[in-house]
């Protein structure tokens, strides 16, 4: 029972249960923003456009994959993606901008051709990487994916000069350039850039349409800062967690809505790339993954995995193959539990739906039940 509730009568119950699958859920998100999430960190003309080139390639084959495997995913796209042009992105651009301390941060420079550092093609034809409207076309016409935002221009709210005006301002971009695509379209689930979550912003999101964000998972090595780089022990921690259950399976209860309305689906596990130079221990990699999915499901919990596209953009072969590996380990769950795959505004919904019908007030706190 959630806290603070009136105790729930006999039909608010089973309301609840049928809103939780008995055997939980796998819940995939995934950050699609090619170029715009790695121009001031990794570049995008020097050895990591490879990555990116190889992302346009895989984001048509999981979407193929998981529309195959019944599996539902939600991708979150940052909206310059959407533009079918230079032009069309700086239309739906907001007025009101961060005025980032570090200027490498802010896209919009370059965007604009005043950055002789970065050059920003015309259109998708021009930069691939840029500017992906198919791709975004595909996978809002896939079956059992939902369109989400990784806000309008890959917005970093823990950096300085980010200000809670200019954040709402990118979010309503997003929404504005997404419904004009794809008339009637509200986004409801939102993953922030670099999992730079601060709770002083979350009225924007209320009061910008969505209903869920992906909150990061619950240990020392995967709370938000600002910059790119963690420290060097973070770095180690998180590698040597890819492979062995140094956080355990961070498998999550069901969330109920905070005071906004808003609804925390946090991470369980990134799905890191194939590694090369670690190529003897990715049995182990992949079944670290395997253990969170049959944990959660065990429990009635939710495991959600996200990665990036880019991420399999080296060798998406490998990737796809651990991928379809581990799918193969949630059909088993699937059959012998009940596990369920749901997108991140799903659970929303559910959540949501489980609150109202149980008599929960919206001014309750965010927890689980």
């Amino acid at each position: 029972m959630i806290r603070g509730m009136a105790r729930p009568t006999a039909r608010t119950t089973a309301d609840a249960s049928a809103a939780r699958p008995p055997g939980g859920a796998l819940v995939i998100s995934l950050d699609f923003e090619l170029a715009w999430g790695v121009r001031d960190s990794l570049g995008v003309d020097g050895p990591y456009r490879g990555h990116l080139l190889g992302a346009r390639e895989v984001v048509p084959r999981l979407l193929e994959l998981f529309v195959e495997r019944g599996i539902a995913a939600t991708w979150a796209t940052v909206g310059l993606l959407f533009a079918e042009d230079r032009d069309e992105a700086l239309a739906f651009a907001p007025s009101v901008r961060p005025a980032y301390l570090d200027r490498r941060l802010d896209p919009y420079p370059a965007l604009e051709g005043r950055d002789p550092a970065e050059r920003v093609g015309r259109d998708e034809r021009d930069d691939p990487l840029r500017f992906a409207p198919s791709l975004v076309r595909a996978i809002a016409g896939a079956p059992g994916q939902e369109l989400a935002s990784h806000t309008y221009a890959h917005f970093t709210a823990l950096e300085a000069g980010a200000t809670l005006e200019a954040f709402e301002a990118d979010l309503r971009a997003a929404q504005a350039i997404a419904a004009a695509k794809f008339p009637g379209t509200v986004l409801r689930s939102l993953v922030l850039p670099r999992h730079q979550l601060r709770p002083d912003f979350l009225p924007a999101l209320a009061r910008t349409g969505f209903h869920a964000h992906r909150g990061p998972e619950p240990h020392r090595l995967a709370t938000p800062h600002a910059g790119v780089h963690d420290a060097a022990w973070k770095r180690a921690g998180r590698l040597l967690d890819a492979y062995l259950p140094l956080t355990g399976a961070n498998a999550a209860g069901w969330p109920r809505p905070d005071a906004l309305g808003l609804v925390d689906v946090p991470e369980s596990r990134f799905l890191r790339g194939a590694s090369r130079r670690l190529a003897a221990l990715e049995p182990l990699r992949v079944a670290r993954v395997a253990r969170a999915m049959t944990a959660a499901a065990r429990a009635g919990r939710i495991c959600h995995v996200w990665w990036h596209p880019h991420n399999f953009g080296a060798d998406p072969e490998r990737n796809l193959a651990n991928l379809r590996a581990l799918l193969d380990v949630f059909e088993r769950l699937r059959d012998d539990t009940g596990f369920a795959s749901l997108a991140m505004g799903e659970v929303a919904a559910r959540a949501r739906s489980a609150a109202t019908d149980g008599g929960c007030s919206r001014t309750a706190g965010p927890g689980v039940w």
